[in-house]
């Protein structure tokens, strides 16, 4: 065959040197290039991590066995020869900004992966990489100065010896000792000792300057454009338009935390406590403000402990955490034989017309069910309707200073998930209602083992919003920054003309509430706040700004750990849910970017995205269902040919 000549850029020559040019054939692999560029360049070094870049196509060439015409590359091509691994700047939860070597030729589902073995994160699938807020140009010279965690030199297989051991562990067939309790790649040094130590254990509140200037969604549709900036797991870095030493976000970006454990997951617990804590804190989720006090009162109180200790010293009493781990992950039981009554009733109303107030009806807990009666005297009859609340949602709606004992219910229906409101006339009945609805949810009746400790559960969890009277109301604390523990909204509420006003005010329901968990240990205070977080209605809840087919407005699409929500956009009302278990199937029609999905009942919907790409919203649904196929008795390895099957698209197969 004829010869020709290509030319190749190869980086490591400098950014002023020629390119290359060789003699190459239309049948000479792509091996056979990289061979005549190394010979060429004369420098002897380790080029087994380098590889072709076409820039014109934006696709790496990496399989070296495959012949230049077979890949389409002609004498105008224009190749890069270039490193795969390269510097990246990572914004962590918390924060800090970790500057490391991250692969920029695989897909960024595995380039996550690779990141989270260095940095003794488990289960990477339950993260990804999102595009940093776009800063204005008077904000760029911060950027230029701000302080970086340099693990450039850590190879990205550092974290493989410590998997192996975690491994063994499990299986009791090796003790588990690391170097200062801390994952051997780390304490080769100071430098990345310390880098641990901001990994694992919550760092200092910044200043109240500094978190002014960080964004906060202020609307509904701010919340959407949140979730524009994920990257295409299926695609390179490279791909994508990221170039070396760009600045990345590493988040978790499915709401649903597989097998977690605080004796090997001290960087897990951490990163993502700073990052519920941030979502609350920048008003990314709403909450009450008795919750907002306990939030507050957790983060003054895991601050102080972050300081004298950490997260891997902090492990005793282990067994004491088995209730709040429960509330982390679903755990499926047998059902049982019998029923239970009860002799009193929360009044209820199903909410389809906002506007009216509770109507009272005598309801009855039976098995799985809720029956309702228009009085006590026709419980013996047939009932209004009955309720059946296996697979439902459950949330609490709770104001204990007011007296508010709520719960809310998304129920499935063949149109949907209907909503219903419980009202209850106590604490003691709010937590025996709720205990049950949770129980029934899963499918489980009241004479399960595991109610009254739920019952326990709940009630301690208003115990610690509740005021306590006895308790000294004077006691003050100077260290407490409160517009780092506060939301802004609650700090408005005050309305004081002065800052320190704000404080004085903030400071005694922050110290009150803190007495009620002042007894929790690092560990204990962590897992109970992302209990909380994670009972909150909206958590996990992805929105995006999209239309339906047949529509001519645009509406928010809600996407969740087990449903979709349609919401909408002028009032913030949810108009219909849709669960993921009554999903028959779903595909995107990529020519006019369209989403349709199949649900039982013939029920059949239709959108198109607004502000995102629907390979997002395709990828965060396929994701989620990809993490409802993970089980505790499953293999550590994870199945990502199934994850770029459900959430690829055609580009992926």
């Amino acid at each position: 065959m004829a010869a020709w000549d290509l030319t190749v850029t190869v980086e490591d020559l400098g950014p002023d040197a020629p390119p290359l040019q060789i003699s190459v054939t239309s049948d000479l692999h792509i091996g056979g290039v990289i061979l005549k560029l190394v010979e060429q360049t004369n420098l002897k070094r380790d080029w087994s991590d380098h590889a072709l870049w076409w820039e014109q196509k934006q696709q790496w060439l990496l399989r070296t066995g495959w012949t230049l015409d077979k890949c389409g590359v002609h004498a105008d091509a224009r190749l890069i020869f270039t490193p795969q691994h390269k510097p990246l700047r990572l914004g962590l939860p918390n924060g800090a900004t970790l500057k490391m070597r991250a692969c920029f030729s695989s897909p960024v589902f595995r380039t996550v992966m690779g990141i989270c073995r260095v940095l003794n994160l488990r289960h990477p699938e339950e993260l990804s990489l999102l595009r940093p807020v776009e800063e204005k140009k008077k904000k760029k010279d911060k950027d230029s100065s701000e302080e970086l965690y340099d693990l450039t030199d850590v190879p990205l297989t550092a974290g493989a010896q410590n998997n192996i051991l975690k491994k063994l562990l499990i299986h009791n067939l090796v003790h588990y000792s690391l170097y200062n309790g801390m994952p051997a790649h780390f304490a080769d040094s100071p430098k990345t000792e310390a880098v641990y130590k901001m990994l694992s254990v919550s760092l200092p509140s910044p200043a109240p300057e500094a978190i002014a200037k960080l964004y906060r969604p202020a609307s509904i549709v701010d919340k959407t454009h949140i979730h524009t900036r994920w990257l295409d797991s299926s695609r390179s870095l490279m791909q994508q338009g990221i170039q070396e030493n760009d600045k990345l976000g590493l988040r978790f970006k499915y709401y649903t935390f597989h097998d977690m454990d605080p004796k090997y997951d001290a960087v897990r617990l951490t990163q993502l406590y700073e990052q519920a804590r941030w979502a609350i804190l920048l008003e990314d989720i709403d909450c009450t403000e008795e919750e907002m006090m306990l939030f507050g009162a957790l983060q003054y109180h895991i601050g102080k402990q972050s300081l004298s200790q950490d997260m891997v010293s902090s492990c005793q009493g282990m067994d004491d955490l088995e209730s709040a781990l429960k509330s982390l992950e679903v755990k499926m039981v047998g059902d049982g034989n019998m029923h239970l009554i009860f002799d009193h009733f929360p009044p209820c109303r199903p909410k389809r017309l906002t506007l009216k107030g509770y109507k009272q009806y005598w309801c009855k807990f039976q098995e799985t069910s809720i029956s309702y009666y228009k009085s006590k005297e026709d419980r013996y009859g047939e009932p209004i309707q009955q309720l059946n609340l296996k697979g439902c949602e459950v949330a609490p709606d709770v104001n204990v200073a007011g007296q508010k004992f709520c719960i809310k219910l998304l129920i499935p229906a063949p149109e949907g998930m209907n909503e219903i409101y419980l009202r209850c006339e106590n604490e003691k009945q709010y937590s025996q209602w709720m205990a049950a609805c949770k129980l029934a949810s899963k499918g489980l009746t009241l004479l399960d083992s595991s109610y009254q400790s739920e019952v326990q559960n709940i009630q301690t969890f208003l115990s610690m919003q509740r005021s306590s009277s006895a308790a000294p109301t004077s006691q003050t604390d100077e260290s407490i920054n409160t517009h780092s523990l506060v939301s802004p909204r609650y700090q408005k509420k005050y309305k004081p003309k002065l800052v320190e006003k704000t404080m004085k005010l903030l400071t005694p329901r922050i110290l009150e509430a803190y007495q009620n968990i002042a007894q929790l240990s690092l560990t204990s205070a962590i897992l109970k706040f992302l209990q909380i977080w994670q009972a909150l209605p909206d958590f996990g809840i992805s929105y995006f700004m999209v239309r339906f087919k047949g529509s001519r407005k645009d509406e928010v699409l809600g996407i969740a750990n087990n449903r979709l929500i349609r919401i909408d956009l002028g009032v913030g009302d949810v108009v219909k849910t849709w669960r993921y278990s009554n999903m028959r199937q779903w595909n995107v029609n990529w020519d006019i970017r369209q989403v349709a999905i199949e649900f039982d009942g013939n029920i059949n919907i239709a959108f198109g995205c607004v502000n995102a790409d629907c390979k997002v919203v395709h990828e965060y649904i396929g994701g989620y269902i990809f993490m409802s196929t993970r089980a505790r008795q499953q293999s550590d390895t994870l199945n990502e040919e199934l994850f770029h099957k459900l959430t690829g698209g055609h580009e992926a197969l």
